[in-house]
């Protein structure tokens, strides 16, 4: 599956969980781990490992292997590596405190997700 057909998906997924603030940050040539980030809020820890478990459950089903996944015991930050693209599922509180998107703030290619 291409990078933009996953992002798709995701974004899809997300989409129907309700996630919040959907971004996508385009990080190459930025970040030797990833191509893409993926931020979205979620409105409780719940809804936040909820939202991680179905994408992990869903790309599993499209026959891609996640490369991993961290934060699932706390739910304030649950992120899902997928190799190209990254995925930061966040409480509001710890959005606003790490603040990825001024951290990896692209120049003027930014991708926005809800576009």
């Amino acid at each position: 599956m291409q990078t933009e057909q996953l992002i798709e998906k995701v974004k899809t997924i997300l989409d129907d969980m309700k996630a919040r603030d959907l971004v996508l940050l385009d990080v190459k040539g930025k970040s030797s781990v990833t191509d893409y980030m993926m931020v979205a809020t979620g409105t409780s820890r719940r809804h936040v490992l909820s939202m991680a478990d179905e994408v992990l459950q869903k790309v599993k089903e499209l026959g891609i292997k996640p490369m991993g996944s961290e934060g699932q015991e706390g739910g304030d930050w649950v992120l899902v590596d997928l190799g190209d693209i990254v995925v930061h599922v966040m409480m509001p509180d710890a959005r606003s405190f790490y603040d990825l998107e001024r951290l990896w703030r692209p120049s003027t290619e930014e991708v926005d997700a809800m576009s």
